[in-house]
């Protein structure tokens, strides 16, 4: 199979179908064999009947439902495990990702080797404050952090060799940060192609600042995994080392200037210095012991359930 597209969506009954029919005319006109995969995070609306109504009509047309809503990172990692094509593209359900941009993401990866191809709305339609500052914004921050140079990572319009997607593991809030994944799985081979946006054209915006502020959350999460993930104590028990030694040294002082420099003055107990020294030392402990066991969770790890699907076909 030539090519997989996974589709996540929340709520987007009304351009379902003029997306498939889209999608389609591009394959047949390229003679490509495809799958279509929507993947329902809990929609409330009727995004479910319509899928069902789309795969009764054409055979190409895949569709997996979930409980409720655990959020579009997860619906991409049940698209990559469904996914069965040589290329993976991923994109967005509100009609704002182009379906003629499939054609040239194919061939990045296919013809000029890349492991993934992420698209750049260099020509944005949403609101300046609203969306297009704070994508700014995180990009640069994106960027500066991982060295994945790109312009934007938050586009959903995306292309994958299957090796890739079979590989990398997105959860939590992580969709936006999926090239820094595929990146640390030694898929360093990471393009970039301008690609058309358009302007939503039916529903609302599901960007809020909740979402703003998660996605700098899971930046500092990902850089943090990124370099200390494997070894927690590498972080934590050099903290705790450096702290205890400072606060030991410190006490080692105080005990000096007791016995031989000023024996009559206050007791150590009084002075606020001990304080200080027992304080960093307990410190330097805790972050030793926090590293340890940081090493025996990701020895004793097992990898759970973290969606559940109500139907699939």
């Amino acid at each position: 199979m030539n090519i997989s597209v996974v589709i996540p969506l929340l709520n987007e009954e009304d351009s379902l179908k003029e997306l498939h029919n889209w999608i389609v005319s591009v394959m047949q006109s390229n003679s490509f064999s495809y799958e279509i995969l929507f993947i329902d995070d809990g929609s409330t609306d009727n995004s479910w009947k319509v899928i069902t109504q789309l795969s009764l009509a054409n055979s190409n047309v895949k569709g997996i439902r979930f409980l409720k809503n655990f959020g579009k990172s997860q619906a991409l990692h049940a698209g990559f495990a469904k996914a069965e094509g040589d290329v993976i593209i991923t994109m967005d359900a509100d009609l704002q990702d182009n379906p003629e941009e499939i054609l040239e993401l194919y061939k990045m990866i296919m013809s000029e080797g890349y492991d993934l191809v992420s698209g750049w709305k260099k020509k944005r339609y949403d609101s300046v404050i609203s969306k297009n500052l704070p994508s700014k914004l995180f990009n640069w921050a994106a960027r500066r952090t991982s060295g994945v140079k790109l312009n934007d990572f938050n586009c959903g319009l995306k292309a994958y060799s299957n090796t890739v997607v079979k590989h990398i593991d997105v959860y939590g809030e992580m969709h936006r940060y999926i090239p820094v994944l595929a990146k640390n799985a030694g898929f360093t081979n990471i393009g970039e192609k301008v690609v058309q946006h358009q302007a939503r054209k039916y529903g609302k915006t599901k960007f809020g600042m909740n979402r703003f502020i998660n996605g700098f959350l899971d930046l500092i999460t990902i850089w943090f995994i990124t370099r200390f993930g494997r070894r927690p104590m590498h972080l934590f028990g050099s903290l705790g080392v450096i702290m205890f030694i400072i606060g030991l040294g410190f006490a080692f002082y105080l005990g000096l200037d007791k016995l031989f420099f000023n024996p009559t003055g206050r007791l150590i107990t009084e002075r606020p210095q001990f304080y200080l020294a027992l304080s960093t030392m307990i410190i330097g402990s805790q972050f030793f012991i926090a590293g340890f066991l940081g090493e025996l969770i990701l020895r004793s790890k097992r990898q759970q359930q973290r969606y559940n699907i109500k139907e699939e076909f």
